[in-house]
């Protein structure tokens, strides 16, 4: 089993930290694990938007890298055909991974006028087999000269070969901002895109429900109000300052990594219509009566600064900028461990893999980290009980 860095069980409240959790700086990789690997092959199909019961797991290998050479790269997003896509926030080109580990332009999005935390953020992926192509879509959440916007476009070709047809506007009007723009996409297992939006650098917007500053938002495919959303607009839960990350238990329930300020970044258990108390309250111990929601988990923001989220077997991995590491969470127990600390430097997202593999993508390109020769890395890693 690989070394893994800090405590298991609940985290200790750690000093106030004076620099915001969005600033980081990161070691190259550790040299044992930068050699790289060919991805697992498999026919397995990408994971659904609900993740799988079973016994909770925990990495059981060293990583190893399957894809090199990103440039700042944000969103990995295994396709229904199992292919992946991989976004990069400053090119703003969509990379597709090829099974020898190398990387091919997909696409670009050419209205993406990157700055800041801003550019090409999150993916997802909805298989229409009535959409040009008769393949399906791929949405795009991304940073305009004028708002944050989400669009779809076709994806055409096959594996290996994928193009991105013209792009149609799902939904615009998000506020922007040099950070704090969110920018997580994902289905949920009702069918719906969901979408997490920072406050834009204004904390007033996460409380302001005519805001979608400091939201995660909820809508019809094609970007229209569900009718069974809590508050007859696109809001599905309120006062968030920068979410980046989401994902589904087996249960359905929807979970959320949030950056907090100079105190405390969150992890959330979200429900419909729930005020998670930005800017009002960050982290927990809040008064029953308050109306503000408690994170299920918190860190000190030097440990954190999460983004991209996972759940296998109800087991949730979070992927962390500053904390340059991989936290693992069971909810069914309470614990909590951190993984590969400080191996790999920044950490941007994670996702489920092929065959029992967990994969995450390092940050270090994104103008606050520390680069290494080959950076910035896919890596892959064996998940088991």
């Amino acid at each position: 089993m690989p070394p893994r860095s800090g405590a298991a069980g609940v985290l200790a409240l750690g000093a106030l930290l004076l620099l915001s959790a969005c600033t980081a700086t990161a070691p190259g990789p550790a040299a044992e694990t930068s050699t790289p690997a060919r991805p697992v092959p498999s026919d397995t199909v990408a994971p659904g938007p609900t993740g799988t019961a079973g016994p909770s797991v925990r990495p059981v290998d060293a990583p190893v890298v399957i894809a090199s050479g990103l440039d700042a790269p944000w969103s990995v997003l295994r396709l229904p055909n199992d292919g992946t896509l991989i976004s990069e926030r400053d090119t703003t080109l969509m990379r597709e991974l090829l099974p020898d580990g190398s990387l091919r332009d997909a696409g670009r999005v050419a209205e993406a006028s990157p700055g800041g935390e801003g550019g090409l953020l999150g993916l997802a992926a909805l298989a229409d087999p009535v959409a040009p192509g008769g393949t399906g879509w791929v949405y795009a959440y991304f940073t305009s000269a004028d708002d944050n916007r989400i669009v779809r476009m076709p994806l055409l070709g096959t594996v290996g070969s994928h193009t991105l047809g013209a792009s149609e506007p799902v939904q615009g009007g998000i506020p922007k901002a040099g950070n704090h723009n969110g920018g997580r996409l994902g289905f949920g297992p009702d069918g719906l895109l969901y979408a997490t939006v920072g406050d834009a650098g204004n904390p007033e917007n996460a409380q302001d429900l005519g805001s979608l500053g400091g939201k995660i938002l909820r809508m019809t495919p094609t970007g229209a109000v569900p009718d069974d959303n809590p508050f007859g607009t696109l809001v599905y839960s309120y006062g968030h300052r920068n979410p980046q990350g989401i994902a589904w238990d087996s249960s359905g329930r929807l979970w959320a990594s949030e950056f907090g300020q100079n105190t405390w970044d969150e992890l959330n258990l979200i429900t419909p219509g729930g005020n998670y108390g930005w800017p009002i309250v960050e982290g927990r111990g809040q008064s029953a009566d308050s109306g503000y929601l408690d994170p299920e988990q918190q860190w000190p923001t030097s440990e954190a600064s999460p983004s991209g989220l996972a759940i296998v077997n109800d087991t949730i991995f979070m992927a962390t900028l500053r904390g340059e590491r991989l936290w693992r969470i069971d909810p069914s127990t309470g614990e909590v461990d951190d993984w590969f600390g400080n191996s790999f430097g920044r950490l941007r997202d994670v996702v489920s893999g092929p065959d029992g593999t967990l994969w995450f993508v390092s940050n270090n390109t994104d103008g606050r980290g520390t680069p290494s020769a080959g950076d910035d890395r896919l890596y892959q890693v064996a998940v088991a009980p």
